[in-house]
């Protein structure tokens, strides 16, 4: 369960990264426009340099051009700001993803989780105090069957060997609790 937990997170964020490159792929129109406009706006003051130099209405000619890169460099700053919101949009839309997703994970994975923790701390406690393998060979007779049918039985059966307390059906049984709860003997 630890490592579906594990591996769902991990298509998570592979999702959510997915999303953000799939996101910014609209930031190509934008890029587009950026370069677009600085083009533009380099050849136009370039034009414009060039216009100055014609003798009496260079100077006439120069002002529009020059008007005109100014706004190529608006149209670039306008490609660019683009760019950063789409950036923005998908940096919100994979953070989001990712915490969402993973917090939902987590709220499936850790209750039965620390439930475990739980479990396995009592049933050690259990093993580890005077007597607890009597107990934890009690709790194996008393609970669910399919792993007794499983253990060699002794003659007599394991109840009887339980209470001449035979000291290896003991051990199979406490051992039996133990694996059931998912610790080693």
């Amino acid at each position: 369960m630890d490592l579906t937990a594990v591996a769902l997170i991990a298509v998570t964020v592979w999702v959510a990264l997915f999303v953000r490159d799939a996101i910014m792929l609209l930031a190509e129109p934008g890029q587009k426009v950026e370069s677009s406009g600085h083009g533009l706006a380099e050849d136009l003051g370039n034009a414009g340099d060039a216009a100055s130099n014609v003798p009496f209405v260079g100077d006439v000619l120069k002002k529009p051009l020059e008007s005109a890169a100014d706004a190529s460099t608006g149209f670039a700053d306008a490609g660019a700001s683009f760019q950063e919101t789409v950036t923005q949009v998908a940096d919100v839309a994979t953070t989001a993803l990712v915490v969402v997703l993973v917090l939902l994970i987590l709220m499936l994975w850790l209750p039965p989780r620390l439930l475990w923790i739980r479990r396995s701390m009592i049933v050690r406690r259990l093993a580890d105090a005077p007597g607890g393998a009597d107990l934890l060979a009690l709790r194996a007779l008393t609970g669910p069957p399919t792993a007794l049918v499983q253990l060699p039985a002794p003659s007599g059966g394991f109840a009887d060997a339980w209470r001449r307390r035979d000291q290896e059906a003991i051990a199979i049984l406490s051992a039996a609790t133990l694996a059931h709860t998912g610790l080693l003997p």
